[in-house]
């Protein structure tokens, strides 16, 4: 992720111990339990992405684990699961996402997330929000959640069409509300694609609206069903992000309280130093030491991110479904995360593997190789050039 709010704007939120390396200036008794500075980005533990069901009420066109409204054979059972969080709590990783599917369609969500919370595991819930209602809201809260994240991509019938259903945009603004109701923080998540990214003026004035207080916007990751969205061009890109960090700082300028960030690209990140140093912000310098202790890519997929699926493969990220490392119904998370395997190795050593344009750029250090899933996708060769990068060859020129 990028914290576009903090590295473009200079407000702070309480993530930034655990990506950029350093301390809040004032940090709030409890808000910053589990965000400890690390040493090095590598030395941090994996959030865990746990796609804990695969049947999801609605059919999105650009859904990486292709998850339909049916039963899914091998889910993992209450205990099982309960096995696998004791592992995780043990291990001490950062956070647990429970993501899908559809999470709240999993009939033990509620006491699965609770179990994680009691053992000390922040926990935060990935979901299309249709289903939150001001009950599920009161319950979400109470559970110990710290944070909801609502995929919304577009007003009104664009999210319909994305989403596979009618009515969908209503069902999640309901979801927001509700959850925003009970004092819930609870953010926005939107997939910028050629139809998503030309209703970015009307996302941005709904966040305002109703008062959500984050928003993430992911790049599109050619898996699953996300193979046959139109991925934006890089000069589409490009058009994207500028408005982006435009609304971030007038936001911060105005007062808007929203943590604005970007995910699965991480060449917004020098890109944003590019944007402070062609505006002479005297921030450009520090901001390029922030985003070389954090690595972007060096130290994301199969190192400071991890997924576990329905089943329980273990997968380098949520993306990688296509590669799996082993499954915790024979092995543990911890014992199968650290040992020995070729592609998690690989990932952590990354430089040594990388090439083409991005073995070539200046911003190595800093963008890590992008992403490699999208770069196997795209050209068939895991360690080419991640082809969403929209930087120029004069900006990339050593």
């Amino acid at each position: 992720m990028i914290d576009i709010t903090y590295l473009y704007c200079g407000k702070e939120s309480i993530s930034v111990p655990h990506r950029y390396g350093r301390e809040l200036d004032k940090i709030k008794l409890g808000e910053a339990e589990g965000y400890k500075v690390a040493e090095t980005a590598s030395d941090r533990k994996p959030i865990v992405v746990w796609n804990i069901t695969r049947t999801c009420n609605m059919k999105c066109l650009h859904c990486y684990s292709d998850s339909d409204n049916k039963k899914y054979e091998g889910e993992l059972s209450t205990d099982e699961a309960k096995v696998v969080i004791d592992n995780l709590a043990e291990f001490k990783v950062p956070a647990l996402l429970f993501s899908g599917g559809e999470p709240l369609m999993r009939h033990d969500i509620f006491e699965l997330a609770k179990y994680a919370r009691n053992l000390g595991i922040r926990t935060v819930l990935s979901t299309n929000g249709s289903l939150i209602t001001s009950q599920i809201a009161a319950r979400i809260k109470e559970t110990g959640f710290i944070y909801v994240g609502i995929s919304l991509d577009g007003i009104g019938e664009t999210h319909d069409r994305f989403r596979g259903m009618d009515g969908a945009f209503e069902k999640t603004l309901n979801g927001f509300e509700n959850c925003i109701a009970v004092g819930q923080k609870t953010g926005l998540r939107l997939t910028l694609t050629r139809h998503t990214y030309k209703e970015l003026d009307e996302i941005f004035a709904l966040i305002e609206e109703k008062g959500i207080r984050r928003v993430c916007f992911y790049h599109l990751v050619p898996s699953g069903r996300g193979k046959d969205i139109e991925a934006l061009s890089n000069e589409e890109t490009r058009d994207a992000l500028d408005l982006i960090l435009q609304k971030a700082r007038d936001f911060v300028q105005r007062g808007v309280d929203c943590e604005i960030l970007t995910v699965d690209s991480h060449c917004d990140g020098p890109y944003v130093y590019l944007k402070l140093l062609e505006q002479n912000d005297p921030r450009a310098e520090w901001v390029y030491r922030l985003l070389e202790w954090n690595g972007g890519g060096l130290h994301s997929s199969g190192s400071g991110i991890s997924s576990i699926d329905h089943k329980g493969n273990v997968h380098p990220d949520q993306f990688w479904r296509h590669y799996t490392i082993g499954n915790i119904r024979e092995e543990n998370f911890s014992q199968l995360w650290t040992k020995t395997e070729h592609l998690l190795t690989k990932l952590r050593e990354r430089k040594k593997y990388i090439k083409g344009r991005c073995a070539m750029c200046r911003f190595l250090d800093l963008c890590g190789g992008g992403f490699r899933v999208r770069a196997e996708s795209m050209t068939n060769d895991t360690w080419e050039t991640d082809t969403n990068c929209y930087l120029t060859e004069n900006e990339i020129r050593r």
